[in-house]
């Protein structure tokens, strides 16, 4: 199997995206620790958690459908098939579920 390059490749815009959607994922979490702190509800708590929880996923798919794009375009460009990057991608999919 040839070599797949596995550097992330965002364009500026995107990567600061992907920033902004960390740090508010960040401070959520934060949030969260307070929340734990002043003994909030349970209910609030789980509420909160799966909010985080959707950003992160969300976020992690936002970063995988650029890399895939990137990839799928430099390997068609170069004249490499595909297939060994989807293959790539399926594994990541996989781990994301």
């Amino acid at each position: 199997m040839a070599e797949i390059n596995e550097q992330i490749c965002l364009d500026p815009k995107t990567k600061e995206e992907i920033m902004t959607r960390l740090k508010r994922a960040e401070g959520q979490l934060r949030g969260i620790q307070k929340m734990l702190e002043e003994e909030r509800s349970c209910q609030d708590l789980i509420i909160q958690l799966a909010a985080v929880k959707a950003a992160v996923s969300q976020t992690a798919l936002a970063v995988l459908s650029h890399q895939l794009v990137h990839c799928l375009k430099t390997e068609i460009c170069d004249g490499r098939p595909v297939d060994q990057v989807l293959e790539k991608f399926q594994e990541i999919f996989k781990k994301l579920s």
